[in-house]
């Protein structure tokens, strides 16, 4: 245990008083209360993206020009792409190739995640199962968010294939989760 200090204050100063502080204080501590009082900054919004900024980003991807693939819808936490089925999007049974459904699925659940959470995306990963062969002369992937959070997103793809006729025929399912890197 120590005693208390009784060495007399080495200022001719008085010390400050809390309630009546001198005017250069009293800014100080007016911004210092006034800073601790407020709510933390919040994060800057996450600038909106548009159709045809969309669309560019695609079309900035060489293996969506490979395969044509389009952005017909865009907002509102989804997306959709869409690719004509072509000979060489086959594989030799004459369907169309899992893996342009797969494509399909990870772009379409990661252009739809970006909806929700800004630009700067990644997928983390995704399943597909395949329901049927994918037959007919487009492929529509439709993919909507069902839950959003600050960094991460899960999102749901129908894939359909559209015949001659203009039917819709589902050909493949898929979920999966998308991280923001910004």
């Amino acid at each position: 245990m120590t005693e208390p200090s009784t060495t007399p204050a080495t200022s001719a100063t008085p010390a400050s008083d809390p309630s009546n502080p001198p005017a250069a204080d009293a800014a100080a501590l007016a911004a210092a209360g006034a800073a601790a009082t407020e709510p933390p900054a919040a994060e800057p919004p996450v600038p909106p993206i548009d159709f045809s900024v969309a669309q560019r980003v695609l079309d900035a991807q060489p293996f969506s020009r490979l395969v044509q693939a389009r952005v017909t819808w865009f907002g509102e936490s989804a997306a959709t792409l869409e690719i004509g089925i072509r000979e060489e999007l086959q594989q030799q049974n004459g369907f169309l190739h899992g893996g342009v459904l797969a494509y399909a699925a990870d772009n379409s659940i990661t252009f739809a995640a970006g909806t929700t959470l800004g630009p700067a995306v990644l997928t983390s990963g995704f399943s597909i199962q395949y329901v049927r062969p994918a037959t007919g002369v487009k492929l529509v992937a439709r993919a909507v968010v069902v839950h959003s959070g600050r960094r991460q997103a899960t999102v749901r793809c129908e894939l359909s294939t559209v015949g001659g006729d203009g039917l819709e025929t589902l050909c493949a399912i898929a979920q999966g989760t998308v991280l923001s890197t910004a």
